[in-house]
């Protein structure tokens, strides 16, 4: 569960990391006012569960409440890559001297948590590790034992010795949100040391573990708060495990893996999935059907592939599932079908004497997976 920045940093509050002061805005007059609140030179920053908006017009300094209402207003209305905003946060403008990066994060690999800090920030990491690998210092941290002084220590050797001290305080304080979160990454990026030797976070990025969420009531509470694709809800309300993606080829399989191969095996045939859709073992007819009304209320799907193996699941059942969902909805975009394993060549024939023009067989997952890319991008399968 990914938070706003502007709530990962009611957390960092908590916990006494220095902060900016800030307000949340949903509306253009409510930026505006908290501009005015704020002295006027303000950060207006897009509220998303995504990275990258530095860059992509997310962040705008400005120096007054009209322009800072001007900003919210077009964030608001554009959305940002492709996702809807709901809200901004008003922050007021510091006086930076220098600005680094710290992240701790889990690495399942290793069992212990990747605590990692830049001399370089308010950029893309990953840039930073590829041609400055010596920016970047990294250090396991048992979980049993926490991040302990030596080891921020060492973490924060490389940067200026003003401001070390502070700096060593700030991932201290980032473990403590991490552990008592069931954070699976805390991430400040930047964080900046301000011309009178404060070190503050400007940013607050915070994973929180899905599993802990039953212990987390406070951090669970502010999923009503995240805004939901319409599509999404639609499926969470039928109790389906659907993730909306950017694609063209909306995606049906019963078991998370075999989802995750025909995905792969799409984007290998030349396009890419719309959704990640798994109806689950049992794969009932009414679940096929409801999956399907589902995917075809997304207006970016051009095609649909429906991938089932039949092993609990009966391919006849899901046959019968799929034509179902047709006396619901009048689907426009083709429909290819692959059934394997338990009475299969039942489910075939059910879908074949049905002589339904927008259904289209296939026997193996790759055929499947370019016929479906090929009607997406409307050729002949």
């Amino acid at each position: 569960m990914d938070l706003f920045e502007h709530q990962g940093k009611d957390l960092f509050a908590k916990h006494g990391i220095a902060l900016a002061e800030r307000e949340v805005a949903t509306t253009p007059r409510e930026a505006a006012d908290a501009a005015e609140r704020l002295g006027g030179h303000v950060a207006v920053k897009v509220q998303v569960q995504a990275g990258g908006r530095g860059k992509g017009g997310g962040v705008a300094l400005v120096h007054s409440p009209e322009e800072a209402a001007a900003e919210a207003r077009r964030m608001l209305d554009e959305g940002f890559k492709g996702t809807r905003v709901t809200r901004v946060l008003v922050e007021r403008l510091v006086d930076i001297a220098a600005q680094y990066f710290a992240a701790i994060s889990l690495d399942r690999s290793a069992g212990k948590y990747l605590a990692m800090v830049s001399n370089e920030g308010g950029v893309d990491i990953e840039e930073v590790a590829r041609t400055n690998a010596d920016a970047i210092r990294r250090l396991h941290v048992d979980a049993v034992l926490g991040l302990r002084t030596y080891q921020a220590r060492r973490l924060v050797g490389h940067l200026p010795p003003r401001a070390r001290e502070g700096s060593a305080d700030l991932l201290r304080k980032m473990y403590s949100v991490l552990a008592e979160a069931d954070a699976t990454l805390v991430e400040v990026n930047p964080f900046v040391q301000l011309t009178d030797g404060t070190v503050m976070a400007l940013d607050a990025k915070v994973t929180v573990d899905d599993n802990a969420l039953f212990r987390q009531p406070d951090v669970a509470a502010l999923k009503d708060s995240f805004p939901i694709d319409p599509v999404e809800r639609r499926a969470r309300d039928a109790g389906l495990q659907y993730v909306k993606l950017d694609g063209e080829v909306g995606i049906i399989g019963n078991g998370a893996g075999l989802v995750m191969s025909t995905l792969d095996v799409v984007q290998q045939a030349g396009a890419n999935a719309a959704n990640f859709l798994d109806v689950g073992g049992g794969a009932r007819a009414d679940l096929i059907a409801t999956s399907l009304e589902v995917i075809l209320s997304d207006p970016n799907v051009k095609s649909v592939l429906i991938n089932i193996f039949g092993g609990i699941t009966r391919c006849d059942l899901v046959a019968k599932g799929v034509l179902e969902a047709f006396t619901r909805v009048t689907p426009e975009v083709p429909i290819v079908v692959r059934l394997d394993g338990t009475n299969a060549e039942e489910g075939r024939r059910i879908l074949a004497e049905a002589g339904n023009p927008h259904i289209v067989s296939a026997a193996t997952m790759l055929e499947a997976a370019r016929k479906a890319a090929d009607l997406a991008h409307g050729k002949a399968a």
